[in-house]
């Protein structure tokens, strides 16, 4: 899988350019990225999803962008839990989904880095979809999400302690046990929840993937046209 990871990673690191501005994502397969984008020495800054990104960046010696002084992104990458022929999206197996969004929004071009094996036929069939909650707010969320049909587990850290984002905030893992059959209904449902902060699923953001295979093969996709 490490293989997979690397080659994906490595091939996002090749579309940066000198002078960029960059989202930088979070979890195992950016930090292939990163490295690459490291070793290529370009003058480049980057927005970071997370404080672990942001402290590997440091190291790597990546200048930082403040987010409240950005107003667009040439190129965000960033991994995915799962992704569909359209390149919608399910993340926050890290826990960054909603500064993971909040970068992707920025950006003019997103870009997925992944194994192949999280291309889905349908999203939920693999992964629930992670919703970050307002800790006041964890009942009430819950109760809504489990009428409406999700199993939920409250996510726990390492210690079996209830987990918490950067922003301070819980994660409900929803799985919908047939799947998400309209995400895009979904996305707005959820969405509208009072204490829901983010949701991982994103729609319309992704503009390619670069999927990497244990062989060191690389399936490129292209948000297909819906014009």
């Amino acid at each position: 899988m490490s293989t997979a990871k690397r080659v994906a990673g490595e091939a996002a690191a090749e579309l940066v350019e000198d002078g960029m501005r960059l989202g930088l994502g979070t979890g195992s397969t950016v930090a292939y990225f990163l490295d690459a984008l490291a070793a290529r020495g370009l003058d480049v800054a980057g927005v970071p999803t997370s404080e672990a990104t942001a402290t590997r960046c440091r190291e790597l010696g990546i200048r930082l962008l403040d987010v409240a002084t950005t107003d667009a992104l040439d190129l965000a990458v960033d991994g995915a839990d799962e992704l569909d022929a359209g390149l919608e999206l399910t993340k926050g197996g890290g826990g960054a989904l909603l500064r993971e969004k909040v970068v992707a929004a920025l950006a003019d071009r997103f870009v997925v880095i992944a194994t192949r094996d999280k291309l889905v036929d349908r999203l939920g069939d693999t992964f629930p979809v992670p919703v970050e909650v307002v800790p006041f707010a964890l009942g009430p969320v819950g109760r809504v999400l489990t009428e409406r049909g999700f199993e939920l587990t409250e996510r726990t850290d390492a210690e079996g302690r209830s987990y918490r984002t950067d922003n301070g905030n819980a994660i409900l893992d929803a799985r919908m046990p047939a799947g998400i059959a309209d995400p895009a209904v979904t996305d707005v449902a959820l969405a509208l929840i009072p204490g829901v902060a983010a949701h991982g699923l994103f729609l319309d953001l992704a503009t390619e993937a670069l999927l990497g295979d244990d062989e060191g093969g690389l399936l490129r996709r292209s948000r297909p046209d819906r014009t």
